[in-house]
């Protein structure tokens, strides 16, 4: 089947090297680049999610940067839709796309699939958002242990988000926030390749805080400023915002606040490994690995696909 269409799809940990990669394999292959970062969504954050440089942007055509506002609310199941729409635009004209980011959740929504969840109350989650502003996230994480123990296992349990939106399943439906997952899914009408960039662990933690230290040079306290008035929003309750809101609110000092987003955004990528590293599908490359040796590879996968 020569017409096969191929998604290249660009996972790793924060830092590694994955715009650049995306932008080479996209001028490659002539196409073009989605992200399925979900940070890099809101054009009020630009520097601290280290969203893709004007010139980058122009050396390919992206999808899904700074197409939304902090004060839109846009989630994963609108990022599948949205993303599964444009494919089948871009795919009239390209055998090959590009997807680049290190939301795990958001390129399994486009690989994979997303599990099918149960309408909820908004009710529900305006009660659990308080409780964890009143009570803190260790009186939801033990909600959660008690309502759904393989949840609890299973979610990363210092992520908010991730532990709200599983009590929200498990209260408002009645079931297991868990008995929802892993269902069959619909085939894509596209095959992935996933390409996978890695280094050893003391690499990615320098250039993770290299990345911070360039990230505060750039004006990333400004950044924060400009959206204090906006600090309660979900989009900002994110490493590198969170930590300078403190800094803002007279809780911190700055030279703390960097040490901590460093620390998160080493947590951050240690949790992504995490994730990606599940998928036994995924083509792990040295992060210094030259691109016709990365080429050559998906050459490889392109050409068995189309026996």
């Amino acid at each position: 089947m020569t017409n096969q269409k191929h998604l290249i799809s660009i996972v790793g940990p924060t830092g590694i090297g994955k715009t650049s990669l995306s932008i080479a394999l996209a001028q490659h292959f002539n196409t073009e680049i989605i992200s399925a970062d979900s940070r890099q969504f809101y054009k009020e954050m630009q520097i601290g999610t280290a969203a893709p440089t004007p010139e980058e942007l122009n050396a390919a055509p992206h999808h899904f940067i700074h197409h939304k506002s902090v004060l839109d609310t846009y989630n994963v199941g609108d990022f599948e839709k949205d993303a599964l729409t444009l494919l089948n635009q871009l795919f009239v004209n390209h055998n090959v796309v590009i997807m680049v980011g290190g939301s795990g959740l958001y390129v399994d929504a486009v690989t994979k699939g997303l599990d099918d969840f149960p309408q909820i109350d908004p009710t529900v989650r305006e009660t659990l958002n308080d409780e964890l502003t009143n009570k803190g996230l260790e009186h939801l994480q033990n909600q959660l242990k008690t309502l759904d123990t393989i949840a609890f296992n299973q979610i990363a349990m210092d992520n908010p988000h991730r532990v709200i939106r599983a009590l929200e399943i498990c209260i408002g439906s009645g079931q297991p926030y868990s008995s929802f997952l892993n269902k069959p899914k619909p085939k894509r009408p596209f095959k992935t390749i996933s390409i996978g960039l890695d280094a050893d662990r003391p690499i990615i933690y320098e250039r993770i805080n290299t990345r911070v230290d360039q990230m505060m040079a750039l004006g990333l306290l400004d950044e924060v400023k400009t959206l204090q008035h906006l600090q309660h929003q979900n989009a900002l309750n994110t490493v590198g915002y969170s930590e300078l809101f403190k800094v803002l609110n007279g809780e911190w000092t700055l030279d703390f606040a960097v040490s901590e987003i460093k620390k998160n955004s080493r947590r951050y990528a240690k949790r992504q490994l995490t994730w990606f590293k599940k998928n036994e599908n995924i083509l792990w490359f040295d992060y210094k690995t030259p691109l016709e040796n990365i080429t050559a590879s998906i050459a490889k996968k392109l050409a068995e696909d189309s026996i």
